[in-house]
C-alpha cells in the first residue's frame, strides 16, 4: 500500500531527541506516512535511541507491526553531508510514491506536531513547496533563542534572495520543508548541492520554474545546540545561488 506522506528524518548524533522528535508526529499524519530516519555516520546511540522508540511505542500500539513496518532506520557508515542526506530521503520518498515529501530534522529543532497542518495545506491549495517560518511572526526567532548573529545574517540574506526571487518569503533558511512529488520529479538530484544549501537550491528550482511555493508560521526551538553549519561558507553559497536566479532572470 502506498502511503500518502513520506517523511524522511536527518539524524546526526541525535540521541537524545530522536525519540522526542518521532513521538510528536501526529498519529493522524503517521496513518498514511512512511517515515524513514537516515543517520549520517552518528559517532553517539543515534540507532540505540531508534530502536528504543520503535520498541516501547509497539509495546502500548494494538498494531505493532504496522508501527515497526512504518518506521525505517538507515544509516550511512561515514558523514556525508545534509545535503546527501536530503538527496537520499528525497530519492526514497520519490521511490516510494508518497505524493508529498517532508523534511524533519532530527535534532529537535523544528515542530513534528506541525507537519499535520502543513500536509493539509499542501492538499488544500495544491502547492509543490510549503517552508516553515521563525519569523513570519514578529519576534518569535528572539523569544525561541535564536542567536543573535543568526537572526541577523538570516534577515540579511533572505532581503537579498527576495530581491531577485519571483516568491517573497520571511525564512529563507528553515529546514522545514514539505515538497510535493510533481515538483521534485523534476528535479536532477545529482546536481544539487551535498551541504547545507540544498535546501536553498530547491526553493531556487521551485521558484525559477514557477511551481507554487508558500510558507507557514513555526515556533523557533534553540536550546544550547551545537550546529555543524560553517556561517560563512553557507552564506556565501546563499549568496551564489543569488547570483545564478539574478543571471537566469536576466535571460
Amino acid at each position: 500500500m502506498t502511503n500518502d506522506y513520506f517523511i524522511f528524518v536527518p539524524a546526526y548524533n541525535v540521541e537524545k531527541t530522536l525519540g522526542e522528535v518521532l513521538a510528536k508526529i501526529d498519529d493522524s499524519v503517521l496513518a498514511r506516512s512512511h517515515v524513514l530516519v537516515i543517520d549520517d555516520g552518528s559517532r553517539d546511540g543515534t540507532a540505540q535511541a531508534f530502536e528504543r522508540f520503535v520498541s516501547e511505542n509497539a509495546r502500548h500500539s494494538e498494531n505493532a507491526s504496522d508501527l515497526k513496518s512504518q518506521f525505517e532506520y538507515l544509516k550511512f557508515e561515514q558523514n556525508s553531508g545534509y545535503g546527501t542526506v536530503v538527496k537520499k530521503g528525497i530519492a526514497e520518498g520519490l521511490a516510494s510514491g508518497a505524493a508529498f515529501i517532508a523534511c524533519l530534522h532530527g535534532d529537535s529543532q523544528y515542530p513534528a506536531e506541525k507537519l499535520g497542518e502543513f500536509f493539509a495545506e499542501m492538499e488544500n491549495r495544491n502547492l509543490d513547496l510549503l517552508q516553515g517560518s521563525r519569523h513570519a511572526v514578529a519576534g518569535e526567532a528572539k523569544r525561541g533563542g535564536m542567536p543573535l548573529y543568526k537572526r541577523l545574517g538570516g534577515a540579511l540574506l533572505t532581503a537579498i534572495e527576495n530581491k531577485v526571487f519571483r516568491v517573497k518569503l520571511t525564512d529563507r533558511h528553515s529546514g522545514f520543508i514539505v515538497y510535493s512529488s510533481r515538483f521534485l520529479k523534476t528535479v536532477d538530484m545529482n546536481r544539487l548541492s551535498p551541504s547545507f544549501d540544498v535546501d536553498l537550491e530547491l526553493i531556487s528550482i521551485a521558484d525559477a520554474r514557477n511551481f507554487a511555493i508558500a510558507e507557514l508560521p513555526i515556533p523557533t526551538r534553540y536550546d544550547g545546540e551545537k550546529s555543524n553549519l560553517n556561517v560563512v561558507t553557507y552564506g556565501l553559497r546563499v549568496l551564489r545561488q543569488v547570483v545564478r536566479r539574478f543571471c537566469m532572470r536576466k535571460r
